[in-house]
């Protein structure tokens, strides 16, 4: 174990790094760490114990939830409320958020927005499924923390990560100072630093979308699904396409090796499917300090107003020089597209169009 550094030595090394450096962010990070322990543990159980396939409930999207949903839902927030330095959970399984009023939380300065379990519909069939978490510091200075406060755009994240349950169990994330990620020993029970400075290629082979939606994609999106199939020696063409259906562990792969996810608006979801809160602004975050570049299509994720905890965005994230590409076809193909989109949520009375 001679030179091993684990999440807790690593994430107290780097506290300095952090603007408010006085620990609280740093214990945030380990309750997450700890929740994700608990619940790697659950997900390495599927299929020995009754934790697989469906409740009789439906969450805010509409959505059947998981017994696994439910079960890491309830982990998480549970570890945030027994650390203290959280005062609001927003989760894609709660309607609205959870303000935590307990004693030690009386003061706590941090608000977590969470996924609590990214691609569960894998989990019947054992495929890696993922955590995605994003850290905001509260705005409000007295009394109670309030929606508002919860409503931050992704460029006042102080940090942000994922957990991929998968091969291995990854822990990755991001204060801003560059991307990190700890594998879990299972050995010894810690995250031990695995993928120091994580850099995603500027350039990659593999897209990933489902192409099983191609017939309602934007015409900007299918003139790039037909450029990454087009052989061309010059460009190492053609592409690989690359599915699986949990973004986590979609967008794990491409920061390794190079590539793009995307997940367009369609005519039924004019701003997208996606979750802009605790899907689309973490995962940017991490892929912006690996060195890659996250859109909507057309502007910078991080940038995008927010009016509401699910709020839905769409999304081009991965390679800079593979997004760079997308968007230079949308704006090409798909302009029509933002405008329409634009006014279709004026007429519906959204605010914040999709900037």
């Amino acid at each position: 174990m001679s030179g091993v550094k684990t999440l807790g030595q690593f994430i107290i090394e780097k506290q300095a790094d952090f603007p408010y450096a006085k620990g609280e962010l740093s214990r945030l990070l380990r309750d997450l760490a700890i929740a994700a322990k608990i619940v790697n543990r659950e997900v390495n159980k599927a299929g020995l114990m009754d934790i697989i396939g469906d409740t009789e409930d439906i969450n805010v999207q509409g959505e059947t939830q998981k017994k696994l949903d439910v079960y890491a839902n309830e982990q998480f927030i549970s570890a945030l409320k027994s650390g203290g330095e959280c005062c609001i959970v927003v989760s894609e399984e709660n309607d609205d958020y959870i303000y935590i009023d307990s004693e030690i939380s009386r003061n706590a300065k941090y608000i977590v927005a969470i996924d609590p379990l990214d691609g569960s519909s894998n989990i019947d069939v054992n495929v890696a499924v993922g955590t995605v978490f994003s850290i905001y510091r509260r705005k409000s200075t007295e009394g109670k923390a309030t929606l508002r406060d919860a409503l931050q755009k992704g460029t006042e994240q102080v940090a942000a990560g994922y957990i991929v349950y998968g091969a291995s169990t990854m822990l990755v994330y991001t204060t801003g100072v560059g991307v990190n990620g700890f594998t879990l020993d299972p050995s010894i029970g810690e995250f031990c630093l695995s993928h120091p400075q994580m850099k995603i290629p500027k350039d990659g082979k593999i897209y990933s979308i489902n192409e099983g939606n191609y017939k309602r994609f934007p015409e900007g999106v299918k003139k790039y699904i037909k450029y990454c199939q087009v052989e061309d020696d010059a460009t190492n063409r053609p592409y690989t396409s690359r599915y699986i259906g949990s973004m986590v562990a979609d967008l794990h792969r491409n920061i390794i090796k190079g590539g793009i996810f995307i997940y367009p608006t369609t005519a039924g979801s004019p701003r997208g499917k996606l979750r802009l809160v605790y899907e689309c602004n973490p995962i940017a975050f991490i892929i912006e300090q690996a060195g890659g570049r996250a859109t909507n299509g057309f502007s910078r994720i991080l940038d995008t107003e927010v009016d509401s905890l699910h709020q839905r965005s769409a999304i081009f994230v991965g390679s800079e020089n593979m997004v760079l590409l997308a968007e230079k076809f949308m704006s090409e193909y798909s302009e029509d597209i933002r405008a329409d989109t634009e006014s279709r949520l004026e007429n519906l009375g959204i605010i914040g169009g999709i900037d």
